[in-house]
């Protein structure tokens, strides 16, 4: 019996992973987010009622479960309490309910000036990012100028290091840029008004799994953006700026490779993508609006329409290589409700008129692609509410068998509408 599940977008992100995780969590101690920051946006139906959680993993809807925050996030203080007072306003109890790595870096006005003021220089080659600071807060990292939850021990200090930061990057958004400068009374002000409901929160989180671990809870570890945006393994440099694949929970959460039972991939019954970034199946046509409407295809975080194209098997089997998918659930089945027939691209060509199965490596040889198709029968009957398998169309019931077949793992899980209600459970991942 699994106890410790990874839950992990197979696609470019927005695959419906908050959901899944919402639906699991009823069985879960802990559920744990391991990595990302709040450019992503998990929603989460429940009866009728739509919440979106940015920051805060999605099993806190669920008053038996504790929620991590750990290392492996870029963590905005500001943006963390508002989102528990949003909570609070809804009648869900957080207290000592959200825990955060004293290892946490902070995520702050500066990181997001500079973002913005990357996107919006004409001479540097636009990503097409949130705008909410995440690469920067991801370079300060690695550079070891990070401010972390740990320096709010330390005000004085704390004082010093944020007032050095601050005009490292002011000296850029002013200089290079020819932007406004970040205040850093403001941004003292604002990290002040939070520190200590943050210090509160501080947990360590290794000797908190390890000690789940050994009473046998079970733990679900909560994946940010999807495996095509990993920073090494995915359309670079058309990426996040972190791992998003399943070796990073180790990293991001520390904990050990053996604590992992389950990896549970999760994918959408079509593609889609936010952003700018090879996407070899996506239609701008009639049909890819009617994903784009019928899906509700608008970001959670930012609002900004995703692209949308046919289901890629081509690279949804590559990430099940790279994260070693035990099962996949597969979501927004019901978007497809009315289609009279559908395509799932089973190869590419490439600009030399090859056929090859698997993904490129390089940017050029990304976009030059062109899918190669195979086509189905669509439904005109809705699978909205279905929970049963066998009561899917039989035309629906083909489809999610050969993507099944064509991915090389199995389809554990079908989301079938909004609301949490809305699924079939081939195979419980805890069960297995």
């Amino acid at each position: 019996m699994a106890r410790s599940i990874v839950v992990i977008g197979a696609q470019w992100g927005d695959e419906g992973k908050g959901k899944i995780v919402d639906w699991l969590a009823s069985r879960a101690q802990y559920v744990v987010r391991y990595q990302g920051g709040d450019n992503a946006g998990h929603t989460i139906v429940v009866d009728r009622k739509k919440i979106t959680l940015h920051l805060i993993p999605s099993g806190i809807l669920h008053n038996h479960v504790t929620t991590v925050i750990t290392n492996g996030v870029v963590l905005s203080p500001v943006s963390l309490i508002k989102e528990i007072k949003i909570l609070l306003k809804s009648g869900l109890s957080t207290c000592k309910r959200i825990f955060v790595s004293a290892s946490c870096p902070m995520l702050l006005p500066y990181h997001v000036a500079m973002d913005l003021a990357r996107e919006n220089d004409r001479i540097s080659k636009t990503i097409g990012t949130t705008g909410c600071g995440i690469g920067p807060a991801h370079e300060d990292k690695v550079a070891r100028r990070a401010l972390r939850i740990s320096d709010l021990y330390n005000i004085k200090s704390f004082k010093k290091k944020l007032k050095n930061v601050i005009d490292y990057y002011n000296f850029q958004l002013v200089n290079y840029y020819k932007t406004h400068p970040i205040n850093y009374q403001i941004v003292l002000d604002e990290v002040m008004s939070v520190s200590d409901m943050l210090i509160d929160m501080v947990v360590d989180v290794t000797e908190l799994l390890d000690d789940a671990a050994k009473r046998g809870d079970s733990v679900i570890f909560e994946g940010a953006q999807g495996s095509l945006l990993d920073v090494d393994h995915g359309t670079y440099p058309y990426v996040t700026s972190a791992h998003t694949i399943s070796g990073s929970v180790s990293v991001g959460a520390g904990v050990g490779l053996s604590y992992i039972d389950y990896v549970l991939g999760i994918v959408k019954a079509y593609s889609t993508r936010v952003g700018f970034g090879p996407f070899p199946t996506e239609l701008s046509n009639d049909i890819g609006n009617w994903l784009c409407m019928n899906g509700n295809e608008f970001g959670s975080t930012t609002g900004r329409r995703r692209r949308t194209g046919w289901f890629d098997a081509v690279s949804v089997r590559y990430s099940v290589k790279i994260n070693s998918f035990s099962s996949c659930c597969l979501t927004k089945l019901d978007v497809l409700d009315g289609l009279k027939e559908l395509k799932i691209c089973i190869a590419y060509r490439n600009k030399n008129g090859q056929i090859i199965h698997k993904c490129p490596s390089s940017l050029e040889e990304w976009e030059a692609l062109e899918p190669i198709y195979e086509t189905l029968p669509g439904w005109m009957t809705s699978t909205v509410g279905i929970t049963v398998f066998h009561h899917l169309p039989k035309e629906s019931q083909l489809y999610v068998k050969r993507i099944e077949k064509l991915i090389g793992v199995p389809i554990s899980i079908i989301s079938t509408g909004l609301d949490r209600s809305a699924i079939i459970i081939l195979r419980n991942p805890f069960d297995s």
